[in-house]
Order: structure tokens, then sequence, then C-alpha cells
């Protein structure tokens, strides 16, 4: 009869690999509390650092077989982002990137002065690589993208669909394709992680009597 047939498991939820299942895979380093979803593609595990509190969603793509991926504590990336990390990419704690945004720490040479893409021998090439950086509190919108070399500084808030092309100065909202300053951000976020430091050291406190 319809609505009496018996509930199974959702088979389009493939559930995320947990820290015990990740630390057997070969990275560098996995924290407490990481949730990586079963549909994410990663390379270069060796290369990657990851801390306490970090989840990663569903197709979201992470090249790490050059260079290096510094994630720290509290670190969301979402569905279909892409980090491209041949030239070193570090988010710290209380970042992220929402669904679809994509950071570039290397690019080929666009001007004709060399080949391009991977087929392609590298003495053939003019890769530039250039270490991408998102302080403490940085969060960037859906489908922005960031180029190589750009360091977003604490605080900074870059909105959707938005082209990161050099460096952002702290506790500013950008936006625009190039992003450019809308205007200051909000700073009561700081008080918000004390009050979470705070609870954590209480739950240790009673965790430990």
């Amino acid at each position: 009869m319809i609505g009496r047939e018996k509930l199974v498991e959702n088979p389009f939820d493939q559930g995320f690999f947990v820290s015990d299942e990740l630390r057997k895979f070969g990275f560098a380093s996995v924290g407490e509390n990481v949730l990586i979803s079963k549909r994410a593609t990663i390379i270069g595990l060796k290369n990657i650092w990851i801390g306490n509190d970090v989840r990663i969603d569903d197709y979201a793509v992470i090249t790490a077989y050059g260079g290096s991926l510094f994630l720290g504590n509290y670190i969301h990336i979402g569905s279909f982002s892409f980090l491209g990390c041949r030239g070193g990419v570090v988010l710290e704690d209380f970042s992220g990137l929402s669904q679809g945004a994509k950071v570039y720490s290397a690019s080929d040479d666009y001007t004709g002065g060399a080949l391009t893409n991977p087929t392609v021998p590298a003495e053939y090439t003019n890769v530039k690589t250039s270490q991408v950086l998102l302080r403490r509190h940085v969060i960037v919108g859906a489908g922005t993208v960031i180029l190589p070399g750009v360091e977003l500084k604490e605080g900074v808030s870059v909105g959707a669909q938005s082209l990161v092309t050099k460096n952002l100065d702290a506790w500013g909202v950008y936006a625009g394709r190039p992003a450019s300053f809308l205007r200051k951000r909000k700073m009561d976020l700081l008080e918000a992680e004390k009050n979470l430091k705070l609870h954590l050291d209480e739950d240790k406190k009673k965790n430990s009597m």
C-alpha cells in the first residue's frame, strides 16, 4: 500500500570519511572531528595538513601532487570547490569557501610566450606558481575565483561570483570582477570566537574531572 513501504538507506547520500579513517589514507596530518565527503576528489595526500573541525563537501577537488595545502581549525570547503595547490594554499582558522569557489596557486603563461597545459613537457611551458593565503575568518562566496599570489587578510569577506586578482585588506567586504572594496566588515564574530573557546575549555575541565 502506498506510504507503507519499508524505508531503505538513502543511496544518494554516500556520507563522509571521519578522522580515524582519514589518518590511514596517507595525509601529512589529520586532526579531530574532520569530515571529508566520499564524493570528493583529493590528489597528493602526503602534501596536505588538516587541523581540527574541518569539513570538505561533495565533489570538491583538491590537487596537491605538487606544492602543499594547510587547513587550520574550523574550516569549511563547500561542494564543487577547487583548490589547485601547486604553489601552496593556506586556509587559516575559521576561514571557508562556499560552493563552487576556485583557488589557483599556479597559472600557465597566457601571453603566448610558451606552450600550455599539463600534457606538455615542463621545459616548454612557463607556469607561474605563488602561494595563496586566506587568513583567519576569511569567507569566500560561491563561484568566486582566486588567482595565484593573493593574500586575503584577516576577516575579509568576498561576495559570490567575484574575481580576486590582488591582496585584500583586513576586515573589508569585497565583490566584483575584479573584486573591489565595498565597506568595512563587522567584527562581532571575534567575540563569538572567544565565547566558543570558553565553552570548549569548560567542557574539557568537566571531562577531566
